[in-house]
């Protein structure tokens, strides 16, 4: 069942907030041999932590998650650790995430809709140096190439740009995030004052033609 390329099996961290989706995925990994699971985490800062001591071949990083988001995360453990590999693992489909976390250093992006076999498949991938993406992920990254990098949102804007577009307060965002009000209205004014917009709708506007949200 499983294609081994060397004798030992490839050592894979899983982080993402969700326990159901540990749980599916360690399940679904726990049939193939050549994959070991070291550890399991459910945020960006630990997953630091976490990494830099178990010193993992793979990691299998969600984005959205409390304390610090996946893309920031994968920056830092790039930069750090010269042989782990990060492979993304997210519900979001938007140009600017995908381009983010390349930028963070990440070596594929597959989204949670796909098979348990194409996540073993690029798990394999980024193991052996190589990328692997969602088919829709690299359609899009030819069809719909970010061109203006210097107006591009963070990655903690684009996460609160996506719960702005799908109608939360200043107050609950700040629940979701575990960050203050007063943090969530900065971002809300930076973001304006980027795209060069001043209302709630352009801001909504711009959310949905950059695939942040669903139109």
């Amino acid at each position: 069942m499983t294609e081994t390329h060397s004798e030992q099996p490839i050592r894979l961290l899983l982080v993402d907030d969700h326990p159901m989706v540990q749980g599916g995925l360690s399940a679904c990994l726990s049939f193939y041999d050549d994959i070991e699971i070291v550890g399991m985490t459910h945020d960006g800062k630990d997953a630091l932590e976490k990494a830099l001591d178990l010193k993992p071949d793979v990691i299998l990083m969600d984005i959205s998650m409390p304390s610090m988001n996946g893309i920031d995360a994968t920056e830092i453990i790039t930069d750090s650790l010269d042989d782990t590999k990060v492979l993304i693992f997210s519900m979001h489909d938007s140009p600017e995430f995908v381009t983010s976390s390349i930028q963070a250093g990440a070596s594929g992006y597959i989204l949670k809709d796909t098979t348990s076999e194409e996540v073993y498949y690029a798990i394999k991938a980024v193991a052996k140096g190589q990328t692997h993406f969602s088919s829709s992920i690299a359609k899009m990254l030819i069809d719909k190439p970010i061109k203006d990098t210097s107006q591009k949102l963070t990655t903690r804007e684009q996460l609160i740009l996506t719960h702005v577009a799908q109608g939360k307060s200043s107050k609950e965002i700040a629940r979701i995030l575990n960050i203050s009000f007063r943090t969530v209205e900065a971002h809300r004014r930076n973001m304006k004052s980027k795209l060069n917009i001043e209302s709630l709708a352009e801001l909504i506007c711009y959310a949905v033609d950059h695939g942040l949200v669903e139109k």
